[in-house]
């Protein structure tokens, strides 16, 4: 059942649908064990951590046996936390979208008259806490003498927090014949008497207790980022610690897609790999992965399973897995062969208790890194040219340009010379201003960023700095509808201009036009040199847009 994907099993098409669009390919090991059992009708008692899907594997199966003939509330989800009770519903809506699902979080804190006028209006599913829920039966606003099915989520945490006779009564209020569904990380007795009284006597247990899992040649990291600022935060990650061979994962195909382009046109070397490339391209890019053609491969968990590289320095997580299992699988690609690998974690505040349940998992610790500053990278980058220079100095690999060195020496000071040189080499590499942006997590309002977002309509934040006096907005007569990409943008202004990628910001791609954040000192060569060339086919024109100020 390793391979089984989640097309294998018979759930709702547009349940599917979701899944798929949720980036997902193949199902966690509870997933393959509970959906087909719980489409099948059956109660079932599910032991499993939290971290292994279990959301998904009970919501897709619920959802897909919904019967939306009648107007009623066809179930109920039970939490222990208003917080798990908003992710469980928020989770569902994601696997719903496209069954058009209305769902129903209920919970302490929060107006009972607006969650008692949604209830008048019939959710699909209601999801909450059991003194909410409690709360709500004995006023008579719920009713679930007509539900089709029963899930006690974390049973065991609600056992702790003293839930146990709620949740005895609010089960005595439903429907007798309804699918009970039962799951907790524990079996103490009590919820072991709770299921021998409520459910039925062909219950299915289904255990997915995982051994602890560690990963000990591997250092763990993570950084807390916002998620407009996650692939800015990716790049000076990559700038201040300069992997060597660096596997990026990402959730999903389009993700992979996007985070591919946004580093290339960065001026990073590297290619991606997903689900929908065929064979041969796999195989090529893997190649050039090996033989180190390309110094980073970013790739869904399904891609890389082919993925057998001894030598990967470091992994980040772009996204989170969606289970503590892949989030092993993950960062073991390295620290093989008795070396010390490095794996990082973008982690949003959301995610954060996910993350905690993942590093309780593999009983390692994750330890918090700031992001790097400019400051950073500028350190970084310098001490890297240093580096270079002392190596070719040892290994004496100039001996040709001797000559030129000497020539200059008669008419200039050998470190303006030598300075000169570094400029024409690295110049472009290190040119803005370490002043700027230094500092992307304390402030919403930074003066430059070339952060770009994963919204499908848009490649950055879509926050203007048009009102910082350091960078202008340009207006650009070209768009969607012309199939033009940011890095075809960013090439044309700094081929025609002496405007260099550091001088570009944000990149707001529109139908018929684009909106360009660029650094004030590069507009007049931008304008001068770029409006009215062609790109794409099309003659662009380029103005101050007139938002600016």
């Amino acid at each position: 059942m390793e391979n089984l994907k989640f097309n294998d099993l018979t759930l709702n098409k547009n349940v599917l649908k979701s899944i798929e669009g949720m980036g997902f390919e193949e199902p966690s090991k509870i997933q393959q064990e509970v959906i087909p059992v719980i489409l099948e009708g059956f109660d079932v008692i599910g032991q499993a951590q939290t971290g292994t899907g279990k959301t998904l594997a009970f919501g897709a199966p619920i959802i897909s046996n919904l019967n939306r003939s009648s107007n009623k509330i066809h179930g109920i989800i039970l939490t222990p936390t208003r917080e798990l009770a908003i992710q469980v519903s928020d989770e569902l809506v994601r696997i719903g979208k496209d069954s058009n699902l209305k769902m129903l979080p209920v919970y302490g804190g929060q107006s009972i008259d607006r969650q008692i006028q949604a209830i008048r209006r019939n959710p699909d599913i209601i999801v909450g806490t059991p003194g909410r829920v409690l709360d709500l039966l004995r006023r008579k606003v719920l009713d679930l003498k007509f539900i089709d099915f029963l899930v006690l989520d974390e049973a065991d945490e609600m056992l702790n927090m003293g839930f146990v006779e709620d949740i005895e009564l609010i089960i005595q209020s439903s429907n007798e014949e309804r699918q009970t569904l039962l799951f907790s990380a524990t079996m103490p007795n009590t919820i072991k008497k709770i299921a021998q009284r409520y459910m039925k006597k062909d219950t299915k247990h289904i255990s997915i207790l995982k051994n602890q899992m560690t990963v000990s040649t591997v250092e763990q990291f993570y950084y807390e980022v916002k998620h407009n600022e996650r692939f800015e935060s990716l790049c000076r990650i990559l700038d201040v610690e300069g992997p060597e061979s660096c596997l990026i994962f990402c959730k999903t195909k389009k993700g992979v897609d996007e985070v591919v382009e946004s580093m290339q046109s960065r001026g990073y070397s590297v290619e991606g790999m997903h689900g929908d490339m065929n064979q041969n391209q796999r195989l090529n890019t893997l190649r050039k992965f090996k033989d180190d053609s390309i110094d980073f491969l970013v790739a869904t968990d399904v891609a890389a399973r082919g993925i057998d590289v001894t030598n990967i320095t470091h992994v980040i997580n772009y996204d989170l897995p969606q289970d503590t299992e892949s989030y092993v699988h993950r960062i073991g690609r390295t620290g093989r062969a008795n070396k010390k690998g490095v794996a990082y974690t973008l982690v949003s505040p959301r995610e954060y208790k996910t993350l905690k349940q993942i590093e309780s998992a593999t009983k390692g610790k994750i330890k918090r890194k700031p992001i790097p500053t400019i400051d950073d990278i500028f350190t970084a980058k310098y001490a890297s040219i240093i580096k270079k220079v002392k190596e070719t100095l040892e290994n004496k690999e100039y001996s040709k340009f001797v000559p030129i060195v000497t020539e200059l020496d008669e008419e200039y000071d050998l470190i303006d010379v030598s300075a000169a040189l570094m400029t024409m080499i690295y110049g472009k590499e290190i040119s803005y201003n370490s002043n700027e942006n230094n500092d992307i997590a304390s402030s919403n309002n930074n003066s430059y960023s070339n952060s770009y977002s994963n919204n499908s309509n848009s490649y950055n934040n879509r926050r203007s700095n048009s009102n910082n006096g350091d960078v202008s907005r340009l207006f650009l007569s070209i768009g969607h509808l012309d199939k033009v990409k940011p890095k075809s943008l960013v090439d044309f202004l700094t081929d025609n201009s002496n405007a260099d990628r550091n001088s570009i910001g944000n990149i707001d791609i529109l139908d018929k036009f684009t909106f360009i954040d660029v650094k004030s000192d590069a507009v007049d060569s931008i304008l001068n040199n770029c409006s009215g060339k062609s790109l794409e086919g099309r003659r662009v024109n380029i103005e101050i847009a007139k938002s600016s100020k």
